[in-house]
C-alpha cells in the first residue's frame, strides 16, 4: 500500500485510461489514552468524494486484509470481532481464524449509529453514515473510540 505523510492524490494509468486515486491518512485515538498503538492507517479511494459509510467500510477491509494476511497474537481494530477476547493491548483470539470482513463492517456500522465510536472529520463530528466527505490534501480524521465507564 502507497503511504503518504499528507493525503495525497496520484494517477494511476489503466488501459491507457488515467484513473485519479485518492490517499486518506486516519488516526485512531481513545478518549483519555491519546493515539493508539498501530493506530494510524492510510485509505484509498477512487474519488476524492466519499461518504462516511465507504470511510468506514474501506478502514474495516483494510484492517481485516491486514489481519488475515498476518494473524498476529494481539491486534487492534475499530470493534471488537466475535468470539475475540479483549486484552492489555487490543483484542486476542483462543485459536487463530480468519474474520469476514463484511461482517466485521456491519458491527462497525452498528456501533457508529449508536456511539460506540465517533468519526472526526477536521475536528467536525460526523453525524450520519451518509454524509459526505470532501477529501483534501490537509483533511483530518480521526476515529475517537469511546471508553465505557467502570461501574457507573
Amino acid at each position: 500500500m502507497k503511504r503518504c505523510y499528507n493525503n495525497c492524490v496520484s494517477g494511476l494509468k489503466t488501459h491507457g485510461v488515467q484513473k485519479m486515486q485518492v490517499v486518506l491518512n486516519v488516526t485512531d485515538e481513545a478518549m483519555f489514552g491519546g493515539v493508539q498503538t498501530g493506530g494510524r492507517i492510510a485509505l484509498n479511494f477512487p474519488t476524492n468524494h466519499i461518504t462516511v459509510r465507504e470511510l468506514i467500510e474501506a478502514r474495516v477491509r483494510e484492517e481485516v486484509e491486514n489481519y488475515n494476511a498476518d494473524q498476529p497474537d494481539v491486534f487492534n481494530m475499530l470493534v471488537q470481532p466475535a468470539l475475540a477476547e479483549r486484552v492489555l493491548n487490543g483484542f486476542k483470539f483462543k485459536e487463530k481464524k480468519q474474520i469476514d470482513w463484511r461482517r466485521q463492517y456491519e458491527k462497525a456500522a452498528e456501533a457508529f449509529d449508536r456511539n460506540g465510536f465517533i468519526v472526526l472529520i477536521d475536528d467536525l463530528q460526523a453525524e450520519s453514515l451518509d454524509q459526505l466527505i470532501e477529501i483534501e490534501p490537509a483533511t483530518s480524521v480521526v476515529f475517537l473510540k469511546l471508553v465505557p465507564l467502570v461501574g457507573g
